[in-house]
């Protein structure tokens, strides 16, 4: 990596990119890291228009009510993509983003690497989610009696700070680690971290255990994650464009927990095929019942965490949610899905900062909420 592009990385983690910066970010390779082909396949699976389109939106926020174009201008949107039952109710490509754009993940990979874990279990590659992390990787310390179940759930149990601001947090210093481009270098870092309660005693996000899903998944399979990917859902999805994966070496860890570059109708297809619980024709790619625990809450002692297996739950009170459960990125990226609503949203931002504790904007929830009701029945 060049120092200019080191320097750059620094600060699209420090949230000190100005916009056009930030565009540039999400839409071209910096050199930051090696990444691997996702290989799509020569069937490109289209939607029908939904009739009607999108009607009028009341989004509520706080006592304010906001509109779509509020949304789009305050929120920073460089794209959005509206799907009600398979049709497209709305697309739009603002900040010089189109459809052929390949669009930075961040953390909506996580979600992508964690359902690729249900379809290794359904083949008989991941023999239960119950097995230890140790069976698959060599790992001690903390992560010695992890289960793979408490590692997508992140409730290992594991010290960690992932302040993306912090130069001394867990995360920034994982950062430093990719950044050398050292094969096994993420596994060294993460192998040995000490616990601060009994596995599955306490919640705490931790970008570091998506990546550890990774090299389970790599193990397990024989293959790279991003070329698991590919053979399983790329190539047979009707995705419409090659993507990119990230990985910590030219023939390293794929970076399972950010990284990837899709364009954001394939986003959209992978969404809508997570909606369809995981079916190709018909194929079912994935065990029964994994989408009810992957996107629904749980509970340690009296807390419910709003996070399954690496997908958020909206917590935002609204019913026309319930059941609802996405994938996240910072800087505003989503992948919204609302199975009893039909419902996949996509969202494409280039905000101010990484976390939404430091940024002032409309709630995505209330956004996502207000898209449901505006389609509902329709």
């Amino acid at each position: 990596m060049t120092p200019e592009a080191a320097a750059r990385l620094t600060r699209f983690y420090d949230g000190t990119l100005l916009p056009d910066e930030m565009i540039e970010v999400m839409t071209t390779d910096q050199g930051w890291f090696p990444s691997r082909v996702i290989r799509a396949g020569g069937t490109v699976r289209g939607f029908a228009d939904h009739p009607g389109g999108l009607p009028p939106i009341r989004i509520e926020d706080q006592a304010r009510v906001f509109d779509l174009f509020d949304y789009l201008t305050t929120n920073a949107i460089a794209g959005l993509v509206i799907l009600k039952r398979g049709q497209m109710v709305f697309q739009t490509g603002q900040r010089g983003v189109g459809s052929e754009t390949l669009w930075h993940s961040c953390s909506l990979a996580k979600s992508i690497a964690a359902t690729l874990v249900g379809v290794a279990l359904k083949e008989g590659a991941i023999r239960s989610l119950d097995d230890p992390v140790s069976r698959y990787v060599a790992v001690g310390g903390g992560y010695r009696a992890v289960t793979l179940r408490q590692l997508l759930r992140m409730n290992s149990g594991i010290r960690w700070n992932e302040d993306y601001v912090d130069p001394a947090s867990d995360r920034r210093q994982l950062l430093a680690v990719q950044s050398r481009w050292q094969p096994g270098g993420i596994l060294g870092f993460m192998k040995d971290l000490p616990a601060a309660t009994p596995p599955g005693g306490a919640w705490t996000y931790n970008t570091g255990e998506s990546y550890l899903v990774g090299a389970v998944m790599e193990a397990a399979t024989g293959v790279s994650l991003a070329d698991y990917l590919s053979d399983r859902i790329w190539s047979r999805a009707g995705m419409a464009m090659d993507a990119r994966w990230w990985s910590e070496a030219p023939d390293g860890l794929t970076i399972s927990g950010s990284g990837m570059n899709a364009c954001l109708g394939d986003y959209a297809r992978f969404g809508q095929f997570v909606l369809e619980g995981g079916r190709i024709g018909d194929a079912h790619l994935l065990p029964d019942g994994w989408l009810d625990e992957a996107g629904a809450p749980y509970r340690i002692g009296d807390r419910v965490v709003p996070y399954g297996y690496m997908w958020w739950v909206p917590e935002l009170p609204d019913p026309i949610l319930a059941g609802s459960f996405q994938a996240e990125g910072i800087y505003g990226q989503y992948i919204h899905v609302n199975p009893a609503e039909e419902l996949v949203v996509v969202v494409a931002s280039a905000r101010a900062k990484p976390g939404y504790r430091r940024r002032l904007e409309i709630n995505d929830d209330a956004f996502f909420a207000a898209v449901a009701r505006a389609l509902k029945g329709s």
